[in-house]
């Protein structure tokens, strides 16, 4: 069980830094074209820290599976 949180928890941060990198290359794209901002260049800026928010939840999943990992190593020694 806490394996596969773990597992959740890097996939988490895998698809989280993932986004962030595309909607980073967006907000580039969009400040090098020079016109005023829309909607459709600011949603990169909302999806931005939406990303990081998944990041930093999904840090906490692995700390609490590492946590448990740890946990049950210590009742099993």
């Amino acid at each position: 069980m806490s394996i596969s949180a773990l597992q959740t928890g890097i996939n988490g941060i895998n698809a989280g830094l993932n986004s962030m990198r595309r909607d980073a290359q967006q907000i580039a794209q969009a400040t090098t074209e020079g016109s005023a901002p829309t909607t459709d260049q600011i949603k990169p800026l909302v999806n931005l820290k939406q990303d990081q928010r998944q990041v930093e939840i999904s840090t906490q999943v692995v700390k609490a599976a590492d946590e448990t990992i740890g946990s049950l190593l210590d009742i099993l020694a």
